[in-house]
């Protein structure tokens, strides 16, 4: 059974010199991939991709927070005006959230800028992509402060504990993002043997968080066809086969993204 990458940005120059290989090995494994916007640098490239097979790859709109800076405003606004000029449909807006990663002094604008998008979602009832590194309780504030039935959404590459979970799932419409971290971390592995598979979909982040076995490939980086690798483990952890898991998981996928 073919499975469905719901993050992955293969627009990324990182595939520039075998991106068709890499896309035939996507189709022999996906039904689907879904591809978040970074910023506006990366918008021209995610369409080009998703030019190339417009079933195939589904991009999303958004600003990622490590892209934020002080004309976060203005740069929002350059990204709106893609909705209805570009000729792209999308499918969710995102790539957005919190990153405290990376810089911990811009989450004041970080959280403006997760603000205005949350109200883009609401506006296109389109579900919300979600980065949360080290931002995974202050993501979900945002979202408990923002939250009605008409917001939906990931928390994308999600490595989180059971109480967040718990916390995520009260939203009712929301979804974890379950990545390759799950092949090599105990503390994500345990987590995902004891969350409900009902809130989990399947990612790949590509081309980063390369999973087991190909974290140690040179160069190091990870492609939408290593979903596979996401897939066998949740399996193994969930004592279940891997169509069982895919049969789950994509309908979560389809559910979410209103397909």
């Amino acid at each position: 059974m073919k499975i469905i990458d719901t993050h992955s940005h293969l627009y990324s120059n990182k595939f520039k010199k075998d991106l068709d290989e890499v896309i035939a090995r996507a189709k022999d494994v996906l039904e689907a991939v879904y591809l978040p916007n970074i910023d506006l640098d990366s918008v021209q490239a995610m369409h080009d991709l998703t030019e190339m097979d417009r079933d195939f790859f589904r991009p999303a709109m958004g600003l990622h927070p490590s892209s934020v800076k002080a004309d976060f405003e203005e740069v929002l606004d350059r990204i709106k005006s893609n909705f209805g000029n570009s000729g792209f449909t999308y499918h969710a807006i995102g790539e957005t959230g919190i990153d405290l990663y990376w810089d911990k002094t811009t989450l004041d604008i970080q959280q403006q800028s997760l603000s205005i998008q949350i109200g883009w979602a609401k506006e296109r009832s389109l579900p919300i992509i979600l980065h949360a590194r080290d931002a995974i309780d202050e993501t979900i504030e945002m979202i408990e402060k923002h939250h009605d039935s008409s917001l939906s959404g990931v928390f994308h590459c999600f490595d989180g504990n059971m109480e967040q979970v718990k916390r995520i799932q009260e939203f009712g419409n929301f979804k974890i993002g379950i990545g390759g971290i799950v092949t090599y971390r105990k503390d994500v592995q345990a987590m995902v043997k004891e969350a409900d598979l009902n809130l989990i979909i399947l990612e790949t982040d590509s081309p980063y968080l390369p999973p087991e076995p190909h974290r140690k490939d040179k160069p190091r980086r990870n492609e939408s066809s290593y979903t596979k690798y996401v897939c066998t483990k949740i399996a193994e952890l969930k004592g279940m086969t891997y169509d069982e898991v895919a049969a789950i998981t994509n309908e979560n996928a389809r559910k979410l993204f209103n397909v």
